[in-house]
């Protein structure tokens, strides 16, 4: 790690502290959870210290699932005071997303940090596309009963999500809404199961990551301590405003300057792992 002066520092826990705001912001307004935000950010910061790009986006990941977990429970209870989590969905998934996040979580502290990149960067484009859509193509008027469908469902959101470092909204409010479920239903209830990824997930980040070399100071496995606090205070404070401004605005415009940036962030993160 190469020696920073103050002058150098400051502006990274600026950045840090910012990004906290901006993804409390997003996982109230969007659904999308801060992680797909914090990750590139938390991986740019890691390069600028001088960590290489595989430790750097496995302790990115890992640190982001801490935040997931924290800010979720925030926008749930906020979301929940409004009536718009799902309480069925929320009990029938979490089970299966829970083992679907451990899994990942799993599999992310194993792997080699280019495969993450390749990951991040391909569902973000994939992401991105979808929210430029100008409206939600619907695959059936209600979730799928038969057998089986729905724990598949909810587990695979669960890995993919974990091994990104991301909540349920990014990948859970596209297939929640595609399924006739009301989007600010939609956005509630992923809110509430991001706590059954990040946690899990966060788990089998600290124990694949224990003994590893090359750590950046105050880590526990993979999640850096020292990132976790710059970054969620503001996150905690700002998802409620989040919250308030889902069910004020139709934030259209907002969804497609925000997949314009996740296309940009996806380009940039595939480049890195070429």
């Amino acid at each position: 790690m190469p020696e920073l002066s103050l002058f150098e520092i400051i502006p990274l826990v600026l950045a840090l502290a910012a990004t906290g705001a901006v993804a409390g912001i997003l996982s109230g307004l969007l659904g999308v959870g801060g992680g797909i935000v914090v990750v590139p950010v938390l991986f740019w910061v890691f390069a600028v210290l001088g960590y290489p790009a595989d430790l750097g986006m496995q302790v990115a990941v890992g640190t982001s699932l801490v935040t997931v977990a924290l800010t979720a429970f925030t926008a749930a209870r906020s979301h929940h005071k409004r009536g718009s989590v799902d309480m069925k969905i929320v009990r029938r998934w979490a089970p299966w997303m829970a083992l679907g996040a451990l899994c990942g979580g799993t599999v992310a502290g194993l792997v080699k940090g280019d495969f993450l990149l390749v990951v991040f960067g391909s569902v973000a484009l994939l992401v991105a596309w979808n929210m430029a859509l100008p409206r939600t193509r619907l695959l059936a008027e209600s979730l799928p009963l038969r057998t089986g469908a729905q724990p598949l469902m909810a587990g695979g959101v669960g890995f993919v999500s974990s091994m990104m470092g991301i909540g349920s909204g990014t990948l859970g409010v596209p297939l929640l809404t595609a399924f006739s479920v009301p989007v600010h239903r939609a956005v509630g209830t992923a809110a509430a199961l991001g706590l059954v990824i990040g946690v899990p997930g966060a788990l089998a980040m600290v124990i694949t990551g224990l003994g590893v070399d090359g750590r950046p100071q105050f880590s526990v496995g993979y999640i850096n301590l020292i990132a976790v606090l710059l970054i969620m205070p503001l996150s905690i404070l700002f998802a409620p405003l989040g919250t308030r401004l889902a069910h004020a605005l139709e934030p259209v415009w907002i969804k497609r300057a925000f997949a314009l940036f996740l296309c940009l962030t996806a380009i940039r993160m595939l480049s890195g792992a070429i």
